[in-house]
């Protein structure tokens, strides 16, 4: 440990723009991975549906189709109201 301290540290001394640069890179790599805004990006993902919905006409065999658009079916999404 006291080696890479003596490394930064001689580092800083010679070239401080190339080590703010590397800190700046480290920092944006790990930064997406301890973010909060990933999990939450992630959850409102999963969730929106990947087709638009399109309106069809029900001939009375389709079980699938709710009866109105209105109608709530798939995810339920009241934990991003809560947020």
């Amino acid at each position: 440990m006291a080696g890479i301290a003596a490394f930064l540290k001689n580092a800083w001394n010679k070239e401080p723009v190339i080590v703010v640069s590397f800190g700046f890179t480290l920092f944006g790599g790990i930064l997406p991975f301890v973010s909060p805004t990933t999990k939450y990006t992630a959850m409102v993902n999963s969730a929106t549906p990947y087709t638009y919905p399109v309106p069809v006409r029900d001939d009375g065999n389709m079980p699938d189709i709710p009866t109105h658009p209105c109608i709530p079916k798939g995810n339920n999404l009241e934990w991003l109201k809560k947020l």
